[in-house]
């Protein structure tokens, strides 16, 4: 059954968007435009997509999820990558994998040092400015691969959730041999939702998530090797979570 195709936002209203729907989606062409580069410079981070490792934290005792994670420091004029740290998410936001220390093998450092990752993160974090006004943004960055080698892969295992920080962005690396895999989007505190399914390499969904809940559904096979890749990010200002006190980066 068809789901309906993403409705992208006119980029001159991202940051409206943001504000009066708690979402905005981007098409690749916006994505490119906004980080200031090629979107083929964009494309050139997608391979590392194929060295991800076996997330072990999986409660449903699936092998359907490989990911890579690593932190970063945006203060408004400069990037810094963190020290390697665990992701954690109180059980108020993950009520699957909340409350635990998870530490994944960090992303590629010949990814993060191809020039589209600091220009596309300090681009977005230039969003969130505008929408929030300026911070310290700290900033966590998860590559996923979700699978179908046992039959069906779970991109939100955990359901409709929200993540616990100021915003997240959704950007869709790739399909291959798969169906389903629906991006619903719903008002944290109201009735309407909108779904779509992101099929274009390069499409961005960023959310504001106080405003917003969001997950997407099971995806299936409909070939051999059937995957679906994603890059999420979160912005959160004041501190990562879990940390008691505000870190610097330096």
């Amino acid at each position: 059954m068809s789901t309906p195709q993403a409705p992208y936002t006119d980029p001159a209203r991202v940051v409206d968007a943001l504000r009066s729907d708690g979402y905005a989606l981007l098409s690749p062409a916006t994505v490119a435009s906004l980080a200031g580069c090629p979107l083929d410079e964009l494309m050139a981070l997608a391979p590392s997509w194929d060295r991800l490792e076996l997330d072990n934290y999986l409660k449903d005792g699936g092998r359907y999820r490989r990911r890579r994670h690593s932190c970063f420091v945006d203060s408004g004029t400069e990037l810094t990558q963190s020290p390697h740290r665990a992701h954690w998410q109180p059980v108020e936001y993950n009520a699957l994998h909340g409350g635990m220390h998870r530490l994944f093998v960090p992303i590629e450092p010949g990814t993060v040092e191809q020039p589209a990752w600091g220009k596309l993160l300090r681009a977005l974090g230039s969003v969130c400015a505008q929408v929030r006004g300026p911070e310290t943004w700290y900033v966590e960055a998860h590559q996923f691969r979700i699978d179908t080698a046992d039959g069906i892969g779970r991109p939100t295992p955990e359901g409709a959730h929200r993540d616990g920080v100021d915003f997240v962005a959704v950007i869709l690396i790739g399909r291959h041999n798969i169906k389903g895999g629906e991006t619903r989007v719903f008002e944290a505190n109201g009735p309407k939702g909108q779904r779509f399914t992101m099929t274009e390499p390069w499409t961005l969904l960023l959310l504001d998530d106080a405003a917003v809940i969001h997950e997407s559904t099971p995806i299936q096979p409909v070939g051999e090797h059937g995957h679906r890749d994603t890059l999420v990010l979160t912005w959160r200002k004041g501190a990562f979570q879990g940390d008691d006190v505000e870190v610097t980066g330096a």
